[in-house]
């Protein structure tokens, strides 16, 4: 084989070389920015709540994909308070499929103590107020079981988040998907039926 040949071999080898480190240098970026970023991952990651310090009666906000989510520790009155008013509500059973499977009872909740749903009407996405006490104290009506209150356009919603008959917001309030990793620790965003909400 002449010198010129082997040059040539020599030349398109090390020109082949370089093309695929060219093209590989190029894809790199290429395919990175196509992942989300480190801000993008946070924002839908699961957060978790620890509820410990949570006495009877009082409710908690924490941040899951820039939603305030709430958690309420209900007392015995407030799970006594969820009978005898499913007449008034417009989906008492939670059969509307915007929750997990889970939260179609009239507690809305893996443990009945705690209610944990997305603290944002259904409605226009006003941020309900907390009307926990029971009849006229509340300013609510003699009627009044305890619940949340819509400033915004007036929908009430009872201590599982459920909807009254009759309010501008459509559904009750969501339950995102979440499950417990210890008696006191909760995990938003993430539940036993999927690895990722």
């Amino acid at each position: 084989m002449s010198d010129t040949l082997q040059d040539r071999r020599r030349l398109l080898i090390a020109t082949s070389g370089v093309g695929v480190i060219a093209a590989a240098a190029t894809a790199v970026p290429f395919v990175a920015s196509l992942t989300p970023s480190e801000r993008a991952r946070a924002a839908g990651a699961p957060v978790e709540a620890d509820v410990s310090a949570l006495a009877a009666g009082e409710m908690m906000t924490v941040e899951w994909r820039g939603k305030p989510v709430w958690i309420l520790r209900r007392t015995a009155e407030m799970m006594s308070s969820l009978d005898g008013h499913d007449a008034r509500l417009a989906d008492p059973e939670s059969n509307e499929p915007q929750q997990p499977d889970y939260a179609s009872n009239r507690h809305r909740s893996v443990n009945p103590e705690f209610l944990v749903v997305i603290g944002i009407c259904t409605h226009l996405g006003c941020s309900p107020s907390e009307k926990f006490t029971e009849g006229a104290a509340s300013g609510m009506g003699e009627d009044w079981p305890g619940g949340f209150f819509c400033p915004c356009h007036g929908s009430i919603f009872d201590l599982s988040g459920r909807v009254f008959r009759g309010q501008p917001a459509p559904t009750n309030l969501e339950v995102p998907p979440y499950k417990w990793l210890s008696d006191s620790v909760v995990l938003i965003g993430e539940d036993a039926h999927s690895a990722t909400a």
